[in-house]
This record gives structure tokens, sequence and C-alpha cells, in this order.
């Protein structure tokens, strides 16, 4: 497993295993068998109602807690300083950790930045007391990161985007670079071409895209282990999700093969510039507003 170092000397596995849409009764048997096939990272969010079963799946796998890299996102209703303090409280409870390696912003909310200000504050706080190894954002563009650093004493290590073969951002990839922000593709295999909703009525299956194919074929490998391995040799970090036990030993699979550089421009020209994801600019709302239970 390729290991990345952030910007503060911690270090992550390249590859992590996702758990967005994943199902509360399937997640905890997802989370076991891949730790048991050899995955060291997961990633989870306060928001995907399933931090519990994550931690069950810590539990079974029974991996010592320094083994295992652990990141959850706190959701914006739970922004700002107090809040967010108790956001942490309630995920490791769910989580059965003491301490996470990695904590995140989930949303900029720029209607409402403030308190996006104010929780970004209570994560440096976190880090400050060792109770958070590293901290981080997620879908932020580079204005959010301008706003962020302009109140910001701690550079996040993370932003956490929707990243594809169709969608590759480079502006905002641009951004974390010059700061030494690690991008981490949500969504690497493009997943979120299923999202629901009604602004992705012309979406597309990168899955199925020809070219993609015809790289997957020439290495006699699967779609999915291509995308995944274009994003480990673009040096980011990738979080497929998946639980089905094949596919989860079958995205662990991509470090015993690399793509030229003729592969690499192929994939790279595929990019529609189109978003399939929700717009971090779009104001959402009662959305945003959903309570996180307690533990």
């Amino acid at each position: 497993m390729d290991t990345i170092t952030l910007n503060n000397g911690v270090t992550l596995p390249a590859l992590g295993l996702g758990v967005y849409q994943s199902a509360p009764e399937e997640t905890a048997a997802a989370v076991a068998t891949a730790l048991e096939l050899g995955y060291r990272h997961i990633d989870t969010a306060a928001a995907y109602f399933n931090e519990k079963e994550v931690g069950e799946g810590l539990r079974r796998a029974a991996l010592p807690r320094d083994e295992v890299f652990v990141e959850t996102k706190v959701f914006p209703s739970d922004f700002d300083f107090e809040q967010t303090l108790h956001a942490f409280e309630k995920s490791t409870a769910k989580l059965g950790v003491e301490y996470l390696d990695l904590f995140i912003l989930h949303q900029p909310v720029p209607d409402r930045f403030e308190r996006t200000i104010g929780a970004y504050q209570a994560l440096e706080k976190l880090l400050a007391d060792g109770r958070v190894r590293a901290i981080g954002v997620s879908n932020f563009t580079r204005r959010h990161l301008d706003l962020l650093l302009a109140e910001a004493g701690v550079v996040p290590a993370v932003n956490q985007i929707e990243l594809h073969p169709y969608f590759q951002q480079p502006d905002v990839q641009a951004a974390g670079a010059e700061r030494g922000i690690l991008t981490q593709a949500w969504s690497p295999i493009g997943g979120i071409t299923f999202y629901p909703g009604p602004w992705r009525e012309d979406r597309r299956n990168v899955m199925q895209d020809p070219v993609i194919g015809e790289i997957a074929q020439k290495h006699a490998k699967s779609p999915a282990q291509v995308m995944l391995r274009w994003g480990i040799q673009h040096g980011r970090s990738v979080i497929p999700k998946s639980t089905n036990p094949e596919r989860i030993a079958q995205n662990l699979n991509v470090f015993d093969f690399t793509l030229d550089d003729a592969d690499m421009e192929r994939i790279d020209a595929l990019d529609t510039g189109m978003r399939t994801g929700p717009d971090p600019d779009e104001p959402r709302g009662d959305f945003y507003d959903r309570p996180i239970p307690e533990a």
C-alpha cells in the first residue's frame, strides 16, 4: 500500500474504503472485510449515519488502533465552535475511538461562512489538544479556501472533493497544491453518476467509457482499477466505496501495475468539467440543518 505524507507530517494510506451510501446493516461487514483484506484507511461522515457500524467493523477486525487511519466529517448543522467540539464527541463515541486521524468539515456553506469559520477553529483546537492528528475540509473551491485561510491559523491537510475522469477540478487541485493541501477524491470511479437529483438528468457512467475500457483491457484490469490507479499516480488519496467483498478486494489490487504516460494523458483528456454531485456554492437550506443524532 502506497502512503502519502500530509503537510503536518502525518501519513495516510493512499487508498481507503469509503462508506457513503453504504446501508448501516452492510457497513460493519464491509469495514471488517476491508481491514481483513489489507485496507488501513476508512472514511465516513456523521451525515452518512453509519459511524456506529464503522465502529463495529473496526472492533470486528480487532487491529491495533494506530494501524487504522480513521477519518470522519462534521456536518453543517453542527458547525460553530462549541457545536463542532460536541460533534467530535458524538463521532468518536459512535466510532468507539478516543481520537481521529483526520477530522474535516463536510461542506463550506458559503451563505453562513461565519459558522464554517467557527467550526474550523474548533478543529484547530482539537488538533492542538491532540484529539485529532490532522484536520481538513471537503468540497471547498479555491474561493472557499481563500476565505478560510484569511481567518485560519492552520492550513487544512486535506480537501476531499468530487474527482473522477469526467470531473477533475484542475483549479481546485491547483489551489490545494499551492498550499500543500492534499486532494482526496470522493467518487474516484465515478459512482456519483448515480446520485439522485434533478440536476443530473444527463449524467454519464464513466465505468462504461470506451477509453477507460481499452486501457483496462490493455492492463488486464477492471475500469475501476484503472481509475483508482490513475488517481494514485497523480498523487491523490482515493476512497472508493463498496460493500461487495469481491469489489472491495479488487479495488485494493491496484499496486501491481502502472499506467504509462499515454494512458494517463488519455484519461486526463476525458474531463467534461461537469459536476455530478451537489454544487458547494448552492444554498441547501433545510438539508444543511438536518440534525445529527447523539451517540
